[in-house]
């Protein structure tokens, strides 16, 4: 249902838009077209489309740190259109497959706005563990805003998926 695959350039009108809608751009940091197209030349960054049927885009995911050496990839964002269907949730099954299955991870690890309650119940269901907080670290116009760092190590995803066989 859900497929992964390298961002490419000519995707990058498509992850711009979608990133820079309003029900999007409060939970992330939006990035300028040039950002992503950096990213998508920096080998330590993996930028991916998140697709269903015939290779329709829903949205994009960015996982960073490939080339650091101590197995420990972040899972720098996720951003998904057609919120409520559980695309979200299925990529985020698919994204930590690919870390832990084909890159090798040995924890991947995310931050999310305090306040993105939706996302962070989603990463606790899915397994990922809270880790702290980094208070008030990012400022945003006028007010600061708090960052819960997340994660899970490899023998926990491989946990979960024994116990879902």
């Amino acid at each position: 249902m859900i497929r992964l695959r390298k961002t490419q350039e000519q995707d990058l009108d498509f992850v711009f838009k979608l990133e820079h809608k309003p029900e999007n751009a409060a939970f992330v940091s939006p990035w300028s077209k040039e950002q992503h197209a950096q990213s998508l030349r920096d080998t330590d960054v993996l930028h991916l489309i998140i697709e269903i049927r015939q290779q329709q885009p829903i949205g994009y995911a960015i996982l960073a740190g490939l080339n650091q050496g101590h197995q420990n990839l972040e899972f720098r964002r996720i951003v998904i259109g057609e919120k409520g269907q559980g695309f979200g949730k299925a990529a985020l099954e698919n994204i930590k497959r690919l870390a832990f299955e084909e890159l090798n991870a040995h924890r991947l690890w995310l931050d999310v706005k305090d306040f993105n309650t939706r996302a962070r119940q989603l990463y606790v269901d899915e397994g990922f563990v809270v880790e702290g907080v980094l208070r008030e670290c990012l400022k945003v116009g006028d007010r600061f805003e708090s960052l819960v760092v997340m994660s899970m190590l490899q023998q926990e995803y491989r946990q979960q998926i024994a116990k879902s066989q």
